[in-house]
């Protein structure tokens, strides 16, 4: 189980750096100017989702899955946990069609909002491992 454990773990972090770092890239590509930067952006963005977000997040469902199953947790920080997850995922989701908007050029939104949904990730981080080691419910 410590194996599992560590994987969730390391997914975990995977995971939210490019849950923190995508959304920057969207604050530098809203703020771009040339065709050039424009494009390098499109591809940072795509790699970045597909190449570690997105694998990183099934890998942490995964690798939690299989905890809840190995150790047979459960109580009420779990469910909120899992609340959180949800959001975190319905995040994940938001990046994807973000994504795709700048993919198109059709982006809608400024750099400031960029940078404010940046921010959400944190919140969340905070929250979750909260609850995952202080279990207060």
């Amino acid at each position: 189980m410590l194996w599992f454990k560590s994987f969730h773990l390391i997914f975990i972090t995977t995971w939210f750096a490019a849950l923190f770092y995508l959304p920057r890239l969207f604050v530098y590509h809203a703020e771009a100017q040339d065709a050039t930067g424009v494009a390098r952006f499109k591809v940072m963005e795509r790699r970045l989702f597909w190449a570690i977000m997105t694998p990183s997040a099934a890998l942490t469902s995964l690798f939690g899955f299989w905890l809840w199953l190995g150790y047979g947790i459960g109580g009420g920080w779990l469910m909120w946990k899992l609340a959180l997850v949800a959001l975190l995922l319905a995040y994940h989701l938001w990046c994807y069609l973000r994504m795709r908007d700048f993919a198109r050029d059709r982006n809608r939104r400024s750099a400031a909002h960029y940078r404010w949904m940046n921010e959400a990730p944190s919140v969340l981080l905070v929250a979750i491992v909260l609850l995952a080691v202080v279990k207060p419910l």
